[in-house]
């Protein structure tokens, strides 16, 4: 868009991705145009893999100021329709609209918002409709661009079922091969799968919410800029770029003990670990889970944070950065006792006495 304004040709309506550095063929992708996603090129691929797909490839330094600049805007126009929204990326967000809907129409709504963001920024969105923030994240990935989609639960067989596993939000690339090598192939497949056999394919608490989120299914509420600001995060930054996973290891081992101890002398309990990787040309991975009750035990917040490295990160790429975060806080310390507990737990968190006991 901004190229346009400046009398330039318009990136978006051929073959186009936008990089960190556009000369350096290790440089991450981090937007695609719509010709090439239907090439097969994505977010997160170096731009060497990209321009063997498509040689001819135009490739754009990504302008991280102006990124900004419509970040603000499109987030400001979103809260003007519902004061309940929660911010999920850069271009990316939830907004509660049960009170506003009940009044209206969704998808009027929803179609008067895409329009009033194109017509005052000059940008189009994809607007997703849905009885839930899953749903509705679902549909805003349906068919682009400056559409609105619906994902009622009574459309999930219709419209997502058919979907490949990989579509399925949070399905990475590791345990979408997992899923396609037992012949797993669609959401449906998924959505179909016996709780028994899919906890041995991805074990048991991830296979929970897989198989709730397959079926449409996802109970977790719009937060408010308020609650989100209840969370805890620690980072590594490297002097030189990183590839050793050894090395990445360690360095997502000391945040996760920085912020371990952190929320247990705040007296807090975390339910989702959410962690990320940043490259040299500043482009990010990130991933987030939930865990199976809350826990302030730093192995259980670090082996979470391990699963999501083997998702966020191809274990190749040059690593710049690495942070670690827990978010959905309480201060219940009351545990439910399992009779499957690790037997390790109690050494774990003796490991964790010992540990704060060497911060103070």
């Amino acid at each position: 868009m901004k190229l346009v304004r400046e009398g330039k040709a318009d990136i978006r309506l051929v073959p186009s991705v936008v990089s960190g550095d556009p000369s350096d063929r290790r440089s991450i992708i981090t937007a695609a145009s719509i010709p090439a996603k239907k090439l097969g090129i994505k977010t997160a691929q170096p731009v060497s893999m990209a321009l063997r797909i498509c040689p001819d490839l135009v490739i754009v330094r990504g302008d991280w100021a102006w990124y900004k600049q419509c970040s603000q805007g499109f987030i400001s126009i979103c809260r003007s329709y519902s004061p309940v929204l929660q911010q999920f990326s850069i271009d990316e967000c939830y907004i509660d609209m049960t009170w506003r809907c009940s009044q209206e129409d969704p998808v009027s709504v929803a179609t008067r918002l895409k329009d009033e963001i194109k017509s005052s920024l000059g940008f189009t969105v994809n607007v997703g409709v849905g009885s839930n923030k899953l749903l509705a994240k679902m549909a805003s990935d349906f068919e682009k661009p400056d559409k609105v989609h619906t994902l009622w639960e009574s459309e999930v067989q219709k419209k997502m079922w058919p979907l490949g596993v990989r579509d399925l939000l949070w399905v990475g690339r590791k345990t979408e091969e997992r899923l396609i090598s037992n012949g797993i192939l669609t959401i449906g497949d998924l959505a179909g799968l016996g709780m028994g056999t899919l906890s041995q394919l991805v074990g048991q608490k991830f296979a929970r919410q897989l198989h709730e989120n397959a079926n449409g299914r996802d109970d977790s509420p719009v937060e408010t800029e308020h609650a989100e600001a209840k969370s805890y995060s620690a980072e590594r930054t490297f002097s030189k770029d990183l590839s050793d996973p050894k090395d990445i290891d360690r360095a997502l081992f000391k945040v996760a003990c920085i912020v371990a101890h952190r929320i247990r002398k705040d007296g807090f309990r975390a339910s989702t670990v959410s962690m990320f990787v940043k490259y040299k040309d500043f482009t990010v991975s990130q991933k987030q889970c939930r865990t199976e009750k809350p826990t302030d035990v730093t192995a259980v917040i670090l082996n979470e944070a391990r699963h999501l490295l083997s998702e966020a990160w191809d274990g190749v790429t040059p690593v710049r950065q690495v942070g670690l975060g827990v978010s959905k806080l309480t201060h219940e310390t009351s545990e439910q006792m399992s009779l499957f507990e690790d037997p390790k737990m109690e050494y774990y968190r003796e490991w964790d006495r010992e540990y704060d006991k060497k911060m103070k």
